[in-house]
């Protein structure tokens, strides 16, 4: 790797927020644009690769990056993610190597990293050894898909103890009380579920979408990302128009599938507007 680091977007001022991902979101911000945050499955096709696939997302305008940890049962995944996270965990998948990926982004560029995980992964490890061990990699936090605010005690503590942003989830049938919460637990983004279901590439974006942002807007939240369905260029600004960032996974896992890490830097040059 080059001990110059790789940019992506603008980097952010002293006076940027002293969360990673706020840090970054608020540099698109200041360009007046929204934040591109693209997801990619740990150790897909293999480890090297998802490393690579990830740096040519950053040189192609990715202000943040997700990266998932495979799991068993991803309730929440569609067909492209679960049949990519199969593959990871059938050829022998160590959680060590989400912590090796992200110190290996975060040592090349400037792009906050997360990892997205199901939540009896880090219970699994421990909240506390998970933090430490993230935070030290340099991740910046994680999103936790199907953790609520309630039930969510060890981990705001970790998170607190680490310096780590959590990202909560808010639905189209999150109710303004749930929405509240949320926003209140959340630091760094809330995530915006733009829709009902799994995960996957679609034609249009939800309607939704925009409701759900207003909601956490007015409950507070100073950045709301949305994420679910999103796989082209007009996808992207549609939704910049009302959020802070836009999230995609499916168009972007399909693209290093079909055509490896160049393929996933060409698409995101194209998603964001931004190509090296």
């Amino acid at each position: 790797m080059s001990a110059e680091k790789i940019s992506g977007a603008a980097a952010s001022s002293s006076t940027a927020p002293s969360s990673k991902t706020a840090a970054r979101i608020e540099a698109a911000r200041a360009e007046g644009r929204a934040a591109f945050v693209g997801y990619l499955p740990a150790g897909y096709p293999d480890k090297e690769s998802s490393i690579a696939a990830a740096l040519e997302l950053v040189r192609n305008g990715a202000d943040v990056i997700e990266i998932g940890i495979p799991y068993s049962d991803p309730v929440m995944d569609g067909p492209v993610i679960q049949q990519a996270t199969t593959e990871v965990l059938a050829r022998g998948f160590r959680i060590d190597e989400v912590f090796e990926i992200v110190q290996a982004v975060t040592d090349a560029t400037e792009a906050a990293v997360l990892v997205m995980t199901y939540y009896n992964l880090i219970d699994r490890m421990g909240a506390e050894e998970f933090a430490r061990r993230l935070a030290e990699a340099g991740g910046a936090g994680a999103i936790t898909p199907d953790l609520i605010p309630d039930e969510a005690e060890d981990w705001i503590a970790a998170t607190e103890a680490h310096g780590l942003d959590r990202v909560f989830l808010s639905a189209p049938t999150s109710s303004p009380e749930r929405v509240a919460e949320i926003v209140q637990a959340s630091r760094g983004f809330v995530y915006a579920v733009s829709l009902m279901g799994v995960t996957g590439a679609r034609s249009e974006v939800s309607h939704a979408a925009e409701r759900v942002v207003r909601a956490a807007h007015d409950a507070g939240a100073e950045r709301v990302c949305v994420g679910l369905g999103v796989s082209t260029r007009a996808h992207v600004e549609e939704i910049g128009r009302y959020a802070d960032g836009v999230i995609v996974g499916t168009a972007l896992v399909a693209a290093l599938r079909d055509g490896g890490p160049e393929e996933v830097g060409r698409l995101a040059g194209e998603l964001s507007g931004r190509p090296a």
